[in-house]
């Protein structure tokens, strides 16, 4: 297969045709000198699907939608992407902030991950995805992250970095938590998928919200970035 094949099969059978792929994340190029990154949540339980997003200030957080209704916020209510000068943050939890804090003074996204574990939502053991687009370099690098519980020993991490190669423009890379449905679900395997990416934010936006389950999607968000301005801005589809 060619590479508009390889991404398109990846739409097609990761995520749109999958009742289920969970949080996922995408780092991509739209046009030569527009950079996106995409991050969507999923939910099958009350408690996961009284959410949505909520954009200031350059920050991605969630929020509930009804707060009487959250069970246990913990791990549904964080910050999902976070800037520094000429770098982009995102993930599926308050590593977020994890990331942001070690990379504002001085430290890697690896020693701030290596502080933190799969998520404790047994017998899950939801995978931390986390992502960083850094701009600060004459061609912008991406690093991408999967924590995730051992096959052998759940009580176990595994811990995954990887720095592709980013593809030319109407292309991205991404993760997502979970391989399809299922109890428990499981947990996303193998590496970065190559996916495809439309030629602005509005675009992109429609792309991956239109491929996701429309039973289980809860909230969708696209930073657009322009080089070399890095000038960004947010835009957000929520169900609720």
């Amino acid at each position: 297969m060619d590479i508009d094949q390889i991404a398109g099969s990846n739409l097609e059978n990761h995520i749109r045709h999958n009742p289920y792929p969970g949080r996922g994340l995408v780092i991509g190029r739209a046009t030569e000198d527009l950079w996106v990154i995409v991050y969507w949540i999923m939910g099958r339980s009350t408690n996961s699907r009284n959410r949505r997003f909520v954009a200031e200030d350059g920050v991605l957080r969630t929020e509930p939608v009804d707060a009487s209704l959250v069970a246990d916020p913990s791990l549904i209510i964080y910050e999902a992407m976070l800037d520094l000068p000429g770098i982009y943050l995102v993930s599926n939890g308050d590593q977020t902030r994890t990331m942001y804090e070690t990379l504002k003074s001085g430290g890697t996204i690896e020693q701030a991950l290596a502080t933190r574990e799969r998520e404790p939502d047994a017998p899950n053991f939801t995978p931390r995805i986390s992502a960083m687009l850094d701009t600060n370099t004459p061609e912008p690098s991406a690093t991408l992250s999967i924590l995730k519980a051992n096959p052998i020993d759940r009580a176990l991490t595994d811990r995954y970095t990887y720095r592709p190669a980013l593809p030319q423009a109407g292309y991205g890379v991404g993760l997502t938590t979970y391989s399809g449905d299922g109890e428990p679900l499981p947990s996303f395997t193998g590496e970065p998928m190559l996916l495809p990416c439309a030629k602005t934010a509005e675009k992109i936006l429609d792309q991956y919200w239109g491929a996701l389950n429309a039973e289980n999607r809860v909230s969708l968000a696209v930073k657009e970035i322009s080089l070399p301005s890095n000038n960004s801005r947010l835009l957000i589809q929520n169900r609720y």
